[in-house]
């Protein structure tokens, strides 16, 4: 037994912890959990705890389906909304086979694998993620669009609002955790707060949005407030991202900044920018994984729909933030494509993928677009090359299906069952009869 387990122990003794929750996800980023006593965890650190994996998405196949839950110490938390005692923690865990081996299909193992793969060229992967969601009235009636608690507007300070309220009460409970918050502030949308965590590598990272959003949901039940992740949930407001400043180091070095290089940015870095472009449809059904996250694409607001890349340019798909003199640990690229309610395991690892693939093969950076690229038209688009992201989840499905790099990255088992999982939303969705049908043919035709 290592000394982060040996301190797990003795503080679930000392803090009273009465339960010890087990995390993990399905490949579709659902959180799942499995409560242990405190007796049960030394057990579970040296062999793990038996489950029925065929019950969860995408884990295994029915013949297949004993697994093991095996805790990570290292993300050990108490849970500060479960109050004082009897005290609840958490921690993440891995997924492994009944013969101790990782399993193919952990979306956990899937950014383990990729980060390792940038490990063994002395590289480690951070990530620092701007996360939007709404905040709704919680008396949802079917068939009518959701109430937003606010009609506030972008930075809008609302004495005493529901989304000031809530932000201080969610980001008091996420640092308790120790969950570093950068920024917090109202979005463009009614309803609509962003909360920005600290850089950290992209597995903390990972877990770390995981834990936001459970922090999200259980503070929006206390102030009896709905919130929600989905991608474009209202029509006539901007959809909710989850813009993901990345950068790689090599040691204490910033890989990605080169004094005197055009906006200081390395080779290294302007590669792994040309990798993301490049691979960018094809791991859009990845990063954008929902029917609903392609109307927040192509919505026109703070979502890019085509594949460019610009210095401080809001409409690109990755942006290069400004540079800071004095702060070339600070350089970095902002991807700007993803849904807050992607699988952020499996984005993260596809992002890294396509951008290693770029720095490994030496793609070169096409120009950038210096244009607001909203503005632009179709022509003026084709002429200089910039080609559009999906415009639905089944022409990302058709991309992903081709592509080496997402099936390799996300291994046979989770690129399969991915790409089923997908065409079987795409296939429900196709055939439902929305009310803009009614609304438009119903009485003229």
């Amino acid at each position: 037994m290592d000394r982060q387990q040996e301190y797990v122990l003795r503080t679930i003794e000392e803090r009273d912890i009465r339960f010890i929750r087990l995390w993990f996800t399905d490949v579709l980023g659902t959180l799942k959990s499995v409560a242990v006593a405190p007796a049960e965890l030394e057990g579970a650190f040296a062999e793990g705890i038996g489950f029925d994996g065929s019950a969860i998405e995408g884990l295994a196949r029915v013949y297949e389906s004993d697994m093991l839950v095996v805790p990570d110490a290292d993300t050990f938390q108490v849970l500060p909304w479960r109050g004082e005692n009897p005290g609840t923690a958490r921690m993440f865990c891995d997924i492994r086979l009944p013969d101790g081996s990782a399993s193919m299909a952990d979306p956990r193992f899937v950014l383990q694998r990729a980060l390792g793969k940038a490990a063994d060229k002395g590289l480690t992967f951070y990530t620092h993620p701007e996360i939007e969601f709404y905040l709704f009235e919680k008396d949802l009636k079917p068939g009518q669009p959701p109430t937003p608690v606010d009609q506030a507007g972008f930075f809008d300070h609302v004495p005493h609002g529901t989304g000031h309220d809530f932000r201080r009460s969610a980001i008091s409970l996420l640092e308790q955790m120790g969950i570093s918050v950068e920024f917090s502030h109202h979005e463009g949308g009614p309803g609509q707060n962003e909360i920005d965590l600290r850089y950290a590598d992209a597995l903390s990272t990972a877990d770390n949005i995981m834990t936001f959003r459970t922090v999200i949901k259980e503070v929006a039940l206390e102030q009896g407030v709905f919130a929600s992740f989905m991608p474009k949930p209202l029509a006539d407001a901007p959809g909710s991202g989850m813009h993901t400043h990345v950068s790689l180091f090599e040691g204490d070095r910033n890989a990605f900044f080169e004094a005197g290089a055009p906006y200081q940015l390395s080779t290294t870095a302007r590669r792994f920018i040309a990798g993301i472009l490049r691979h960018a449809g094809e791991i859009s059904a990845v990063t954008n994984q929902w029917v609903n996250s392609y109307k927040r694409i192509w919505s026109g607001a703070e979502a890019p729909p085509y594949v460019c890349w610009g210095h401080n340019n809001r409409s690109a798909m990755v942006r290069v933030p400004m540079y800071k003199p004095s702060k070339g640990q600070s350089s970095r690229i902002e991807v700007r494509s993803l849904d807050s309610a992607a699988n952020p395991y499996l984005a993260y690892a596809v992002v890294l993928a396509a951008g290693m693939k770029g720095v490994d093969e030496g793609y070169e950076l096409p120009p950038e677009a210096e244009d607001n690229v909203w503005t632009l038209t179709d022509r003026e688009l084709r002429a200089m090359g910039i080609d559009p992201l999906p415009a639905s989840l089944d022409h990302a499905i058709h991309l992903m299906e081709h592509s080496e790099l997402v099936a390799e990255t996300l291994g046979e088992h989770v690129f399969d069952f991915f790409l089923r999982n997908k065409r079987a939303e795409w296939a429900a969705y196709r055939d439902q009869v929305t009310q803009y049908e009614l609304d438009q043919y119903l009485g003229r035709l």
